[in-house]
């Protein structure tokens, strides 16, 4: 669990579709080729807005994330996905723009660039000046595709995102020309400086929220931004179940002391256990409003959380599938254990495995006893959408 010593990479985006539309234009996929330890992410923005351009939009992204996870040369990729787009009967151009972010384990990062903006790379200690290259393919000699490769550092940030921030506010007084890459750039760093640790995620929702403003809180285009972090990982630790031999108690209150980063402790009985071996008293937060869904989350000296079991992660795992931001939910104990996942990098979940007698009441939904499978759930949610390191481990 400890990998103090690692970096982590942390992905995350926000979008907004253009008013009026249900759909959006752009499109983000991440993708995390596990062999090699790379990570790439394609924003791709079609042309136009609205159900044609997403369409035109995902498949550039999907096209451009096969072949950049492949070997395959960049300039015949480009050409295959130009060759494959429809022409716009109107504009005569074929293409939607794409951005390629292509991260490897150790730092070493290649960038291609067709037609967006041009990415970001923020620094703690200032401007970085990256050398491009242009290429132009063949059979689209009127094209430029730009790619880069560099080494990524500790607190390093890639920002990329579509025209609807940078041109956001295009044509009204204080921003004739759009709001611009200077300007989307000074905001990132004042945002950095007043958070040095602002996640990928909400780097990300703050950017296009002001982006929606300089809109004139009316986003006027498809607006989308994508984040890549390199930091030191969160870590997370998550006991949820007694263990299933007793003599074992002793041994889960020691990982619960020894393990770094955020506590949290899922269950009555796990934290009664807990609260016995380590001699440290369990205090429900009465502060909290009521929710007839989530029991009330409780306090205890050297955990972040404390919370009910089955129910809780239950809840957990809805508002993942169902991709809410739990910013925007009714606060309650598994919103906030949602906020924390959301926010960790490293999660280990310690299960236990004892049979609990009060899960065994036919009233009870059958799914509420399938611990087990809840936490499966959730951890294969954090690994393939949200690109976290997860360790299950059962006691």
């Amino acid at each position: 669990m400890n990998a103090s010593d690692e970096n982590f990479i942390e992905v995350d985006y926000c979008q907004r579709a253009k008013h009026g539309q249900l759909i959006s234009g752009d499109v983000f996929l991440t993708e995390k080729v596990k062999e090699e330890g790379r990570i790439v992410s394609v924003l791709t923005d079609g042309l136009g807005s609205g159900v044609k351009a997403s369409v035109l939009a995902t498949m550039t992204a999907t096209m451009a994330l096969k072949f950049a996870t492949s070997a395959m040369d960049i300039r015949k990729s480009a050409e295959i996905i130009m060759d494959t787009l429809p022409i716009c009967s109107v504009r005569k151009i074929s293409y939607s723009t794409f951005t390629v972010v292509d991260m490897a384990r150790g730092g070493r990062t290649r960038i291609i660039e067709h037609g967006n903006p041009s990415f970001l790379l923020i620094r703690p200690e200032g401007a970085a000046h990256i050398e491009k290259t242009e290429v132009r393919p063949e059979r689209w000699r009127d094209r430029v595709i730009s790619f880069t490769n560099f080494d990524v550092k500790r607190e390093d940030r890639i920002v990329f995102f579509s025209d609807g921030i940078s041109q956001a506010g295009m044509g009204e007084y204080r921003t004739p020309f759009g709001w611009g890459l200077p300007g989307v750039e000074t905001y990132i760093r004042e945002q950095i400086e007043r958070h040095p640790h602002i996640s990928a995620r909400d780097l990300s929702r703050v950017l296009v929220a002001r982006a929606e403003e300089v809109d004139g809180l009316t986003a006027k285009d498809d607006i989308t931004c994508g984040v890549v972090y390199v930091r030191s990982p969160r870590q997370l630790l998550i006991m949820t179940g007694a263990p299933f031999n007793r003599v074992h108690d002793q041994d889960l209150a020691r990982m619960a002391e020894k393990t770094p980063g955020r506590k949290v402790i899922c269950g009555g009985t796990t934290a009664n256990i807990i609260s016995r071996q380590l001699n440290r008293s369990i205090d429900i937060d009465l502060r909290q409003p009521r929710d007839s869904r989530v029991p009330p989350s409780a306090r205890m000296q050297g955990f972040d959380l404390v919370t009910e079991g089955i129910l809780t992660l239950g809840e957990v795992l809805r508002i993942l599938e169902d991709d809410s931001a739990p910013e925007e939910l009714k606060p309650n104990a598994a919103v906030r254990l949602t906020r924390m996942l959301l926010d960790s990098d490293v999660v280990k979940f310690a299960v236990g495995t004892r049979i609990n007698e009060a899960h065994q009441d036919p009233n009870i939904p059958v799914d509420l006893d399938l611990r087990r499978n809840i936490v499966k759930r959730i951890a294969r949610i954090l690994e393939d959408k949200h690109m976290m390191r997860v360790i299950v481990q059962y006691i």
